[in-house]
């Protein structure tokens, strides 16, 4: 992890549509050598919590884009 920042919007649109802070984790993957920046309103959570639910998020997103590719389904339908 390389740092681990509360925020504010300053930018008067983004500001007066989201006036809450959040928090702003910037991490380094050890595999991939890329820094990636996370937004989130979770402050109870630990950073790297909250980072490796990220990396897992992403797996899924990637899961659904393949199986878009390769198995011709044009979108999905569910409640959760």
């Amino acid at each position: 992890m390389i740092c681990d920042q509360r925020i504010m919007f300053n930018g008067f649109y983004s500001a007066r549509n989201y006036p809450e802070h959040l928090r702003r984790i910037r991490f380094k993957d050890p595999q991939s050598g890329k820094t990636l920046v996370f937004l989130t309103n979770n402050t109870g959570l630990p950073a790297l919590t909250i980072t490796a639910l990220y990396k897992n998020r992403w797996q899924v997103e990637l899961f659904f884009k393949w199986i878009k590719q390769h198995l011709r389904i044009k979108r999905f339908l569910g409640t959760s």
